[in-house]
């Protein structure tokens, strides 16, 4: 948060010198952004025994919402459904404990379901024995999975806190009680949602890292970022060798959790063909799995790869493995001598082998191939071509076709006064002209989302909402236009007045749908890249605006002010404003220079991704 620390005080000195409104409007907006009660991130750890969060007042004694699970029995490495829900509530604490002796230290392990809402906690010594919230952002609805430890009590209960506001919370919230049938010996704990794996075939460790050789020629590559070396520490490798009746898999990434890729008949993630290398106490267990929706991967109770090898070093995890091109017997595996999009994924893993959701958009193949097809050595796309459109096109709308319409229109009028373009003021023409242009590509790339996602998105937070708010700004600002008063009726001014205003909240809006949007999974730029780059537009753009300012409050004061001629004056403030033509013009042209290179530099990290 140290970035918006310093806009802050930046912007707060260009607000007291009584610049630009634009400029006084972001500096509310961060004053309101930065302001947080308590422990907003969820990093709660000194609550861990009493769940009690140190905000100063006592609990609420009837609770408002509920806690339920998906089943009243487990055994040691079952999963079960743990639900959170409610009214709007902005901060949780989730924990299991033994019903027996609630005061003891918390039991068992949590997977998460949306990392977006939801962080793991270690409580004493146990990892990942507790859930809490990400951000003081409201919500109904938390869904997590909780891991049976091997040593499990045989009656588990599960505890909440929960704080609607700063002042009103609940604490331990009694939920379901979960029990064992009985005493039976600890199980083998579950790598997924299903049996555990049958491991016939021998395991062997790899005593070399993979390398590129023969990709394009001898066998079907996929490199991320293209041409990459496998050894290196940010390469993503998978390589496709046919051997007769069989096909050899390599892959490899950097990942202490998991690798896994999958054959899909679509970009959907859903009734998919997948391979997992998860990464169990440092030694790697490679399956099959069947990705059904967005559920977690249902592994094959029966193992149809072969000569599985693996090798974890240095941050690097590499599998390999056999398998055949046809398997009928087998219910799920697609034959791989079809064409399918291809899909490359990791992510973190826990300690006994459970995955979670990978942490980034997967790695998406850009069309259908046949891997025992001819060889080819090919790259692929974490974001979808659709997204990165929608991205773009926002980027060159609201970084330059506005931005410089914006300048035009409050700074230029004077210098252009005199010149004209198809019969109007040549600063309307280049003004109406940018504007227009933002409409357009808004409206464009406004509906690609929909397009590519079918309809509404409800993993993407505040950013629609708040993108919906900036189109209809956008539509609504030319139709205002096309009903403005002549220059000189009553309502003219109280016309600027709502000009200016509706415009600059949507060029904020803008700005702040843009931060959100950026780090959204199906985008995702390079972080904190990305914030400081956009952070650098932001200062760039205010800070052109603030010299303006200046410039044109010392040529004011040079006008030399006779009280009772008002013609006089209006004639020598005009004359003072074209003393400055040419430093306006110098410094627009700079402006101009540096918006397109912030344009590019996004542009440029799109087309990477």
């Amino acid at each position: 948060m140290q970035p918006y620390l310093f806009w802050q005080q930046l912007v707060l000195t260009i607000s007291l010198m009584e610049l630009p409104g634009l400029a006084f409007a972001v500096w509310m907006f961060i004053c309101f952004y930065a302001s947080v009660d308590g422990y907003p991130s969820g990093k709660i750890r000194e609550a861990c025994t009493s769940m009690i969060p140190c905000h100063g007042s006592s609990p609420q004694l009837s609770p408002e919402h509920t806690i339920a699970v998906n089943g009243t029995e487990f055994r040691p490495g079952d999963n079960i459904e743990v639900h959170l829900s409610g009214p709007d509530f902005e901060g949780f604490f989730i924990q299991a404990r033994d019903a027996e002796h609630l005061d003891s230290p918390a039991v068992g392990s949590f997977m998460l379901v949306d990392r977006k809402l939801s962080q793991l906690l270690t409580c004493g010594r146990v990892k990942n024995s507790a859930v809490s919230h990400t951000s003081k952002a409201k919500k109904k609805y938390i869904k997590v999975y909780w891991i049976a430890p091997g040593d499990a009590p045989k009656r588990v209960q599960f505890l909440a806190t929960v704080v609607k506001k700063y002042k009103t919370f609940w604490v331990k919230i009694p939920g379901p009680v979960v029990s064992q049938p009985n005493a039976l010996s600890p199980a083998t704990p579950l790598h997924a949602t299903s049996e555990a794996i049958s491991t016939s075939h021998s395991v062997s460790y790899l005593s070399k890292p993979f390398n590129a050789s023969g990709c394009g020629s001898m066998k079907f590559c996929i490199r991320n970022p293209s041409n990459c070396d496998p050894e290196s520490a940010s390469c993503f490798f998978l390589s496709f060798q046919e051997e007769k009746s069989s096909v050899f898999i390599e892959m490899s990434g950097p990942s202490e959790g998991y690798l896994a890729f999958a054959l899909s008949y679509d970009q959907w993630m859903g009734g998919d063909d997948a391979y997992l290398c998860v990464n169990e106490d440092h030694r790697v267990h490679v399956s099959a799995a069947y990705l059904k929706g967005r559920s977690p991967p249902l592994l094959d109770s029966e193992n149809a790869l072969e000569d599985v090898s693996w090798r974890l070093v240095d941050g690097i995890l590499q599998c390999s493995f056999r398998r055949s091109i046809s398997l009928p017997a087998y219910k799920g595996r697609f034959n791989l001598n079809a064409s399918y999009y291809i899909f490359l994924a990791d992510g973190e893993a826990s300690e006994g082998g459970l995955i979670y959701k990978h942490r980034h958009q997967p790695l998406i193949t850009n069309g259908i191939y046949n891997v025992t097809g001819l060889p080819q050595d090919i790259g692929g796309s974490r974001s979808p071509q659709l997204i990165k459109a929608h991205g773009a096109l926002m980027f060159v709308a609201w970084i330059t076709t506005v931005s410089i319409g914006v300048v035009v229109a409050r700074f230029f009028k004077p210098v252009w006064s005199h010149s004209f373009l198809f019969g109007k003021e040549m600063w309307f023409q280049v003004h109406r002209m940018l504007m227009l242009t933002t409409v357009m590509l808004t409206s464009i790339s406004f509906v690609l989302p929909f397009i590519y996602r079918g309809g509404w998105s409800q993993q993407a937070g505040f950013h629609p909402y708040l993108g919906c708010t900036v189109m209809a700004l956008t539509i609504f600002q030319p139709l205002m236009a096309g009903f403005r008063p002549s220059r000189h009726a009553p309502r003219r001014q109280l016309f600027n007045w709502f000009h200016w205003s509706t415009g600059t909240t949507a060029r904020i809006l803008a700005v702040v749908t843009m931060f959100l949007g950026m780090d959204l999974p199906a985008l995702d730029l390079p972080d904190p890249w990305d914030t400081y780059t956009m952070i650098g537009f932001v200062a760039w753009h205010v800070g052109i605006e603030i010299l303006l300012e200046i410039h044109s409050y010392c040529l004011v004061r040079k006008v030399e002010v006779i009280e009772d001629d008002r013609v006089q004056i209006l004639q020598s403030l005009t004359s003072a404003e074209a003393e400055g033509r040419l430093f306006k013009q110098v410094v627009l042209t700079i402006y101009v220079c540096g918006n397109i290179v912030f344009l590019i530099a996004f542009l440029a990290a799109i087309n990477h991704i």
